[in-house]
């Protein structure tokens, strides 16, 4: 069985969980509502939602769909109307009661004869249209459409209106408004006028005429001469209101004219059926964007807004190296942007450390004078004889002269990569840089009874020249480090070896010297900052140990490299070589 104490640090641990569950969930909240909040998204959704509005507000004119509903409404009404026509000329009687006979012509008459009219009383016979018995064929054919039909006579004068036809005990009703009703809101009427002035365009508006008005309606007046005629107007409302007139014929004897126009509302009401639906779609299209652009955006807001919390962390932090999130998962450019700012950040971590030890040195070496020079300052009062005196005076000058060598040389290294970074980069040809470094040294290594020899091989047939892409006055300084040291370190009659020479696509120059040699142990230790091994050769102090340091800075600043190595004769050391090795410029691989 459990102890009580097992049990105890069973709870604790159920206690711990859950209240990092409870930490976990408001940080995945907070990241969740920044997501969806932050400017990126909003923008995101934004665009993405105003391409489609404009695309949708372009559809919802349906301009086109219109034009061709209109077309399509005038061929019907003009088929339906000559249907309507015919079946009217067709149920047109012939009136014969107008027509007199003389009685004494008819008793004049044998038998089986028979009296017709004459031409003349043939030219009185008509073919009007009997309202009677056209309405009943009227009502059948208008009755299963919304249209309206009328039927003028050849005068123009209205014979029939379907608007007025009933039939026979059918009930009529009325829609009365309320007796408190008022007008629309001022908004409504401001939308009817504004489409209706938009709508109209160059179409003329509809006007109700009078019963013997019709052939002020112009299809009215063309359908007379026997013409088929349309005419699409706008009502009051800004309504699509299409009229077509046929001619009502017997025998190629116009009797009138049918006249069809629909509903005011008819054209408009498809139209805007469509439009719900385009709307209806529209809408989901919309809630569909709207979710797939959040969660484009998540994909991208989120790690971007991970990223600068991080770069916020690394500016703020004071304790270790802060870690940016990585996204080793993603290929696209937000893992790229992760990758360069970890590296950005390594790099500016590994620079900070570098300043640090720097002025950490720096302090230490300005200590060193400083220090002597305090011992020679508070020991001189108490020195009484002029040769210690002297001896004295002599440290004081050494250190201070060495504290003027320290503070130039720590001046030139510390601005050495503001002046790489801020110069461009030009060609630069090593071997005319190396004869004029030579040159500029003979003097001083002759002082020194030191002889400096220079070769530039060239493989044969190869005419370009030996070129580097950087910066010629550093590149000087580094043979000119290097011929200094090859000099200090040779002893009297002793001689200076530079050689320069294309290895493939890099450009080699060695320096080598008589000297001692360099100790196995101290080949990389000395291109350490402030590191000298000349104590007991050239005087205490009198190198700032910068040197090669600033050389090896320098060459790694142009994509080189710089190593030191002992050249001997078996067991025994011959001398010390440097080799700089520089990537050529305008090397074709």
């Amino acid at each position: 069985m459990a102890t009580q104490s097992e049990w105890a640090g069973t709870e604790r641990t159920a206690a711990e969980k859950a209240e990092r569950r409870s930490r976990r969930v408001p940080s995945m909240l907070r990241r969740l509502v920044d997501t969806t909040f932050s400017s990126l998204t909003r923008r995101i959704i934004a665009l993405n939602l105003v391409g489609l509005f404009l695309m949708v507000t372009g559809i919802l004119f349906l301009n086109q769909f219109r034009e061709g509903l209109t077309d399509a409404r005038v061929q019907s009404l003009l088929t339906q109307g000559e249907i309507i026509a015919g079946a009217i000329a067709a149920s047109a009687t012939v009136e014969l009661d107008s027509v007199t006979i003389d009685p004494n012509k008819l008793l004049e008459l044998g038998a089986g004869d028979s009296l017709a009219p004459t031409d003349q009383q043939l030219g009185l016979i008509d073919f009007p249209i009997n309202p009677e018995q056209v309405a009943p064929v009227l009502r059948r054919l208008i009755s299963p459409t919304r249209t309206r039909a009328r039927i003028y006579d050849r005068e123009g004068v209205l014979i029939l209106d379907s608007k007025h036809l009933y039939s026979q005990g059918q009930v009529l009703r009325f829609d009365l408004p309320p007796p408190d009703a008022t007008q629309p809101p001022w908004y409504r009427r401001l939308w009817r006028s504004v489409r209706a002035r938009f709508r109209r365009g160059d179409l003329p508006v509809y006007q109700e005429l009078g019963p013997t008005q019709g052939r002020d309606y112009p299809e009215v007046s063309a359908s007379l001469k026997g013409q088929q005629a349309s005419v699409v107007r706008v009502n009051d409302l800004g309504e699509i209101v299409v009229s077509v007139a046929v001619p009502i014929q017997r025998f190629r004897t116009v009797l009138g004219s049918l006249m069809l126009s629909t509903q005011g509302a008819d054209i408009d009401n498809i139209v805007r059926a469509e439009r719900y639906a385009i709307l209806r779609i529209f809408v989901m299209a919309a809630l569909v964007t709207t979710l797939l652009s959040w969660l484009l955006a998540s994909t991208i807001a989120g790690p971007v807004h991970r990223l600068a919390a991080a770069a916020e962390r690394v500016r703020h932090g004071k304790k270790g190296r802060e870690k940016i999130p990585g996204f080793d998962g993603r290929r696209d450019e937000i893992g790229h942007l992760a990758h360069a700012l970890d590296d950005m950040t390594q790099a500016l971590y590994t620079r900070i450390e570098a300043i640090e030890r720097f002025a950490a040195d720096v302090a230490h070496e300005l200590k060193n004078p400083l220090t002597s020079l305090r011992s020679a300052i508070e020991t001189l009062p108490l020195v009484k004889s002029a040769q210690d005196r002297e001896r004295l005076l002599a440290v004081i000058h050494h250190d201070i002269r060495r504290l003027d060598r320290l503070i130039s040389d720590i001046s030139d290294a510390s601005r050495l990569d503001a002046e790489l970074a801020r110069e461009d980069a030009e060609p630069v040809d090593i071997a005319r840089l190396l004869d004029a470094v030579v040159g500029m040294s003979r003097d001083l290594a002759e002082k020194n009874g030191v002889s400096i020899q220079l070769t530039n091989e060239q493989a044969k047939g190869d005419k370009m020249p030996m070129l580097v892409e950087g910066h010629d006055s550093r590149l000087a300084q580094v043979v000119t480090n290097l011929i200094d040291n090859a000099v200090s370190f040779s002893p009297p009659g002793g001689e200076v070896r530079l050689r320069a020479r294309r290895r493939a696509d890099k450009i080699v120059v060695t320096v080598d010297d008589d000297g001692p040699g360099i100790p196995e142990g101290n080949l990389e230790r000395i291109f350490q900052r402030f590191y000298t091994d000349r104590a007991d050769r050239s005087g205490f102090g009198q190198n700032s140990g910068l040197g090669l340091s600033i050389s090896k800075q320098i060459v790694e600043a142009h994509d080189g490299t710089i190593h030191a190595e002992n050249r001997q004769d078996g067991e025994e050391i011959k001398g010390a070589r440097f080799t700089v090795i520089l990537p050529a410029a305008g090397f074709d691989a």
